[in-house]
């Protein structure tokens, strides 16, 4: 019925165009009302005018809705009383759209509210910035940990240290870097990690930074007290034998009241007990100055000299230098490399000792399995740096000294000086990179180089 009444509307208008149009023409033939023709004509064109608007209000609801979403006016509404179902469905419909659009960026609003308030809240600092260095966000912890009130762009940090917004320009995704400041007469152990994306066409770089400085010197006494313990513990090893030698040489050389040479009272047995007993002070002197070499070398490793070359020339040599104890335990050695031509930057020589140490250790889990295996694959991660995984499947390591298997002098192997892994983490940590590992019982374990 509605749809009707604009039927009937516009027909009616259609009558009364045709109409005044057959009354124009009957009226240019009657020169007497030349006046009434005109007035007619201009009545005629006004009449088509307005039923053409008539008709095209749709096109021009429709117009006035697509301008409301492309410019993000949400406040219009449409209504059309009278003119039928249609028309009111039309108009229903533009409304419910409409209010939808309104949800969501009321929706999007609180999102990005919310976001915002989690992220001044956090109290890691956090710093958003262009390829142009432009700050475009940072929160509430970057003001308290640089004592800073504002912060346009990354070049404003030089004031706090002169080559960190250089630093900052050059880290990458997955990039790590410890940074000291000193601040408010206060020394900081910054951590700062670094991620990008992209943002409606914009390189953008997100770094968190974190003072550890409480947390680094709680690590580096507990370092320091496993340090010592074990020092301690070796020292002793060897002077406590020695002092109680030294005892017995000076009871059978001399006298006990007046400590006069006794040289002339001495008997065979008594020349075999000195003697031994200083063969023995000897070996026993001997073994701590070893010691203590040792720990200098763990002090003196050369500053790596990086080359870039191919993943698999190390794995090469490394399996050539090995291949004896290999085929003496009947272990099987697997490399794979992806992609095959996979480079690193790194010292060769400095990464060889790593990977010949974590072999080593591999090839002793292994001596007493009858289907020992080694597996070495190298690959990148998804944070585009190289990862080289040596795996065996061996005893496994037990979780009570897992935590403890790269600290200096430490071995659970009844021979060996226990500063292979302490080294390799030192060598990995001079090129920037990690090593960790991961081992179960009875399945064997995998040590992963972090490039």
């Amino acid at each position: 019925m509605g749809f009707n009444r604009f039927r009937i509307s516009v027909s009616i208008r259609v009558i009364i165009l045709l109409v005044s149009v057959l009354l124009f023409f009957y009226l240019i033939n009657q020169l007497r009302y030349n006046v009434s023709t005109i007035i007619l004509g201009v009545f005629i064109i006004l009449q088509v005018i307005l039923l053409i608007r008539y008709v095209e209000r749709t096109n021009l609801k429709l117009s006035k809705f697509l301008s409301s979403i492309r410019h993000a006016d949400f406040s219009s509404s449409f209504s059309d009383q009278g003119l039928g179902k249609t028309f009111e469905g039309l108009s229903e419909e533009f409304n419910k759209v409409i209010e939808e659009f309104r949800k969501y960026r009321t929706e999007k609003e609180e999102h990005f509210n919310y976001l915002q308030t989690v992220v001044q809240h956090v109290n890691i600092g956090i710093i958003a910035y262009r390829s142009d260095g432009k700050v475009d966000m940072f929160n509430n912890a970057v003001k308290r940990l640089l004592n800073i009130k504002n912060l346009r762009n990354i070049q404003e940090l030089k004031r706090i240290k002169e080559d960190l917004p250089e630093l900052l320009f050059k880290m990458k995704a997955g990039d790590k870097n410890l940074v000291k400041l000193f601040l408010n007469d206060q020394i900081l152990q910054i951590s700062i990690y670094a991620t990008e994306f992209r943002l409606r066409g914009d390189e953008y770089t997100l770094i968190s930074l974190q003072d550890i400085h409480a947390e680094l010197e709680e690590k580096e006494i507990d370092s320091w007290q496993k340090l010592i313990r074990v020092l301690t513990h070796e020292i002793m090893n060897s002077m406590t034998p020695i002092t109680s030698l030294a005892t017995t040489v000076q009871d059978v050389l001399f006298e006990e009241e007046d400590g006069k040479p006794r040289t002339d009272q001495l008997d065979d047995d008594d020349m075999e007990t000195v003697s031994s007993a200083m063969k023995t002070i000897k070996s026993r002197s001997q073994g701590l100055l070893n010691f203590v070499e040792i720990y200098r070398n763990l002090t003196r490793i050369p500053k790596p000299n990086f080359r870039y070359f191919e993943v698999k020339e190390l794995f090469e040599r490394s399996s050539e230098l090995l291949k004896p104890k290999l085929d003496k335990y009947n272990i099987i050695c697997k490399s794979r490399v992806f992609p095959e031509d996979l480079k690193v930057t790194a010292d060769p020589d400095l990464i060889d000792q790593v990977v010949i140490n974590l072999l080593l250790n591999a090839i002793d889990a292994l001596k007493e399995q009858k289907d020992g295996n080694i597996s070495i694959l190298a690959t990148r991660n998804n944070n585009n740096r190289v990862v080289i995984d040596i795996k065996d499947n061996g005893h496994g390591i037990k979780p009570d000294i897992l935590d403890k298997i790269f600290m200096p002098f430490f071995t659970s192997k009844k021979s060996g000086s226990g500063i292979g892994l302490s080294l390799s983490r030192q060598i990995m940590h001079l090129h920037k990179g990690t090593i960790t590992v991961k081992s179960k019982m009875d399945e064997g374990s995998v040590f992963t180089l972090t490039f």
